[in-house]
């Protein structure tokens, strides 16, 4: 859930809060000596087309325009998580997890995915662009069950649904919290 958006500090009228369905793998660029954790998004799924042109245009990103909708469930030890999105059929990504979250290890994989500060994004013109992401630290919820319903081929293509027509190493939650997305600048030679 994207939550109090705004672009440039500048909040839009009824496009401040939206679902937000992305398809993202994770990297690892070297900087000097530094290593720097981040995220490639494949492609982000949102519910009104201003937020996709804007995403599209000003930051190169891969966004797509599709109804979206949420919900979340909480039991006494439990919480349902729903999100969907309505690409000729409704499709839907949910999970019940436990309610009680925890801070993922150093080393996990958990942490791997969780703890990355950089943002990559490749244009039409096969420019790459780096950016930073500052969040605090989130915390982790064990799933207890999870269902993926999602015609892989239409959203993503033959190859992509390929690669994840197998089980998945690991699902889990994560809480998420505020971010903020510094400007990025281009890459060269990637």
């Amino acid at each position: 859930m994207f939550k109090d958006v705004r672009i440039k500090g500048i909040k839009f009228p009824f496009h401040h809060v939206f679902e937000e369905i992305n398809l993202r793998f994770y990297v690892r660029h070297k900087e000097g000596n530094e290593w720097r954790r981040g995220v490639v998004f494949v492609k982000e799924i949102v519910p009104k087309h201003l937020i996709s042109f804007v995403a599209n245009t000003l930051y190169d990103e891969n966004y797509a325009t599709m109804p979206t909708r949420h919900q979340y469930i909480q039991y006494e030890n439990q919480l349902h998580v729903q999100y969907e999105w309505k690409n000729k059929t409704w499709n839907h990504l949910s999970a019940l997890v436990e309610s009680e979250g925890y801070e993922s290890k150093i080393g996990s994989e958990e942490e791997f995915i969780t703890e990355h500060y950089w943002g990559y994004a490749q244009n039409k013109r096969k420019q790459t662009t780096e950016y930073q992401v500052n969040h605090p630290k989130w915390n982790i919820h064990k799933v207890v069950k999870y269902m993926l319903s999602c015609d892989l081929n239409l959203l993503y293509g033959d190859e992509i649904a390929s690669a994840m027509a197998q089980a998945p190493s690991s699902v889990f939650l994560a809480d998420g919290s505020e971010v903020s997305i510094m400007t990025g600048r281009k890459l060269v030679g990637l």
